[in-house]
């Protein structure tokens, strides 16, 4: 089994938050015992602003522990159809779009997203299986 990991979840961890980091802790190990840890170029993104360097983004996120994946190319179809189908649904002007890229991925690929920030992605990948509180 293989699990993507939302960029909540992992900073969380990193950034030690007060409220959230133990859940968050206590779900990436489930999952790292269950499969694999899977991330991919946004969540990497999302995760860097917090690193001066990518020699410390990786000590952060060693490749060891968590699989890189690049973004199918039918994510970013079925990432489109979400969004277009948010912003039908009155959904803010600001850039969701990245949310709807890391749901399609988890998707497309068949991994279980974990996250805590599942509305969106229940919202508009109701097949897709979450960890979320």
């Amino acid at each position: 089994m293989s699990t993507l990991v939302d960029s909540n979840v992992l900073l969380d961890v990193l950034e030690e938050d007060a409220e959230w980091m133990d859940w968050s802790a206590a779900m990436l190990a489930q999952a790292a015992e269950r499969g694999t840890l899977v991330i991919n170029p946004i969540v990497y993104a999302e995760v860097c602003f917090g690193y001066a360097t990518v020699e410390a983004l990786e000590s952060a996120l060693p490749s060891g522990y968590y699989r890189r994946e690049a973004l199918p190319w039918d994510a970013a179809f079925l990432a489109s159809r979400a969004f277009i189908a948010y912003r039908s649904r009155g959904g803010a002007r600001r850039s969701p779009l990245p949310d709807f890229y890391i749901g399609a991925h988890a998707a497309i690929a068949g991994h279980t997203l974990l996250t805590r920030d599942p509305k969106r992605y229940r919202s508009y990948f109701p097949k897709l299986r979450i960890i979320a509180p």
